[in-house]
């Protein structure tokens, strides 16, 4: 049913999210889902920290303990998806690199897995803005910025959890932080 928006998403969302973020489905003229919408954020720790956190640093000196990340996505009906993130604590003036991959964060840095691709496969014929989810970003001088990303398509069901932080652009370098996030999907999208 094009359009419909899986409950379970819902629930699982509004669980994942917790204090700090919000999910939910935009509701059309006839009172089905018509969409999905999504806002978490989190204080980055690292992975032995006493206090978990859905966002890791692996890297103090590029993600110090204690910045802020907050990612939205608004995916309406047929699929057409923006994700937004806005940090701040970040160095000032460094380059990163930032995509959705496809797993959730963990101690060890690669179990976030690969990045989402919305033409799934491997090779670098696959990889780029167009197929995966760019948010690379700058931050000013108070270590604060923004980055959105915008696709004709959405999300595939279970197959994006997670922002990896990169120590470049592009999503090359080295995995300096990770931030588990309750992406959401539309049925009959993609």
């Amino acid at each position: 049913m094009v359009g419909a928006l899986c409950a379970g998403v819902v629930a699982a969302a509004l669980v994942a999210t917790g204090p700090g973020g919000a999910a939910g489905h935009v509701e059309g003229p006839d009172g089905h889902a018509d969409g999905y919408w999504m806002r978490t954020q989190a204080r980055f720790a690292p992975p032995t920290a006493f206090v978990p956190s859905a966002a890791i640093t692996y890297d103090m000196d590029l993600v110090p303990a204690a910045a802020w990340i907050e990612v939205s996505q608004h995916t309406e009906p047929l699929g057409a998806t923006t994700v937004r993130l806005r940090v701040e604590g970040m160095k000032p003036g460094h380059a990163y690199g930032v995509q959705v991959h496809q797993k959730p964060c963990g101690a060890d840095p690669a179990a976030a897995g690969g990045p989402y691709r919305h033409v799934s496969g491997t090779g670098e014929h696959r990889a780029g803005p167009e197929s995966e989810v760019w948010l690379d970003f700058t931050p000013r001088p108070d270590g604060s910025a923004e980055a959105a990303a915008h696709h004709s398509w959405g999300f595939r069901q279970g197959e994006a959890s997670s922002v990896v932080l990169h120590d470049r652009p592009g999503g090359k370098g080295a995995r300096v932080g990770c931030f588990t996030v309750p992406f959401g999907w539309v049925t009959g999208a993609g």
